[in-house]
Parts: C-alpha cells; structure tokens; sequence
C-alpha cells in the first residue's frame, strides 16, 4: 500500500491545500502564481490525460514521486532528476534565537530575490500562500530563511532552506532547519524535506540534524509538446 509521501504533492492538494487545488479527481495542481507542482493519485491513462489538460501552453509543471514518472501523451519532459525524500526520525525542540523572525507578505519580494539568487527549488512571490516562513535579516536584508511547503495530516514539508553567499559558513542554513523543525515538532508534525540526490552536502547536513532517508524519488519538468 502506498505512503501519503510517496505522492507527496497529490496528498497536499487533496487535504491540507484543497483550497488552492486546480483539477479535479484525477489530476490536480497549484494555481501557477504559488506553484508549478501538479501531481495524479494513480498512473492510469485517465488519470495522465487529465494532467496534460491542466497545463497551459509554453506552461511547466513539475512532478514528484517515488515511482516512476509516465509521461501524459501531448506532454514532453524537459528534465528529470532524482531526488531523496528525508524525514526526522524524532522530534527536535524548540530553537530559541532573536535574529529569528516570521517573515509577512511584506517580504515577499527579498525571499524571491534570496530563492532567486540560491535556487533551493521552485519559489514564487505567492510562496507564503502554502505555508509560514522564518528568516534572519541583517541590516534590514533577508540574508537566511526557511518555511513550509506541502503539508498532509500529520506531515509538513520543511522547504525555501537557502543562504546569502555573504553569509555562508556561519551555520544559518542549519540554524533555520532546526528552528522550522523545533516549531513543527512542537505542533505534533512529522517534519520531512526533499533534496536532489547528487546535493551531498545538503543531504549530509539534513543527516546531521537528524533526518533520514524515507524513499528515492523522481521529479520531472513537463510541457505540453510542441
């Protein structure tokens, strides 16, 4: 039997993010503003078909979950890669520090100018839409942040982990995953992330702060063909 995580994307548009859900029964996704994940709850040729009509010309949407990606017929994929999904193995606490703020609507723009120039993954100005975001400022600029992404009962994604190059190597990367954690963990949450696969680094940290691996998966950039 499959694991709500294992379509991680599907579950999230199905319970905690129905609200922003674009689809219908067969295949879901974000509205474009927020996000370019889209996602099917099974592999069925319905189920494809209706995923290729959610998408827009000269649109991308992005795929993830631990079986492999089919390609919907009209659809190409533009890239794919694989990904490791990570779950905390127990609870971390609370961190208290007060560089530490909840970051508001606001700072859309600087956490897309941060995501921008890091790339910890697909951001858009609407990212908060999805969930709460913490960050570090430094002389009124946001230098380091995390938040939440998808969310299922019980589950949160830990996401948007990214660093000013200027400030890199002053651990506020891990500052910020252990403080989004610590709060998550407070609230009763399950905290998992993902990470492209070939990002050791990344994966070696998330290791260090307690995190392991729970499935392989794939994500994959799809569009209409041409």
């Amino acid at each position: 039997m499959s694991h709500k995580l294992d379509r991680p994307i599907w579950s999230a548009l199905e319970t905690h993010h129905a609200a922003l859900a674009q689809g219908g029964p067969l295949a879901r996704r974000y509205p474009p503003s927020v996000s370019l994940f889209a996602a099917t709850g099974n592999d069925r040729p319905e189920s494809l078909e209706a995923l290729c009509s959610l998408a827009a010309p000269g649109e991308t949407l992005l795929v993830v979950q631990s079986s492999e990606i089919l390609v919907p017929g009209g659809m190409t994929a533009l890239s794919r890669a694989p990904l490791v999904q990570m779950i905390l193995a127990e609870p971390l606490p609370e961190v208290a520090d007060p560089r530490i703020e909840r970051l508001c609507e606001d700072d859309a723009q600087a956490m897309l100018d941060l995501a921008t120039l890091t790339k910890p993954g697909p951001f858009t100005l609407r990212a908060q839409s999805l969930g709460s975001f913490w960050g570090i400022k430094q002389d009124g600029r946001l230098v380091a942040m995390a938040g939440e992404r998808l969310r299922q009962p019980g589950y949160v994604e830990l996401s948007g982990v990214c660093t000013h190059p200027d400030v890199r190597g002053q651990g506020l990367g891990r500052l910020m995953s252990l403080y989004v954690a610590g709060v998550e963990s407070a609230r009763g949450q399950r905290v998992y992330l993902h990470s492209y696969a070939t990002n050791t680094a990344a994966i070696s940290l998330y290791a260090s702060i307690g995190f392991k691996l729970r499935s392989e998966m794939q994500v994959a950039a799809l569009a209409l063909a041409v």
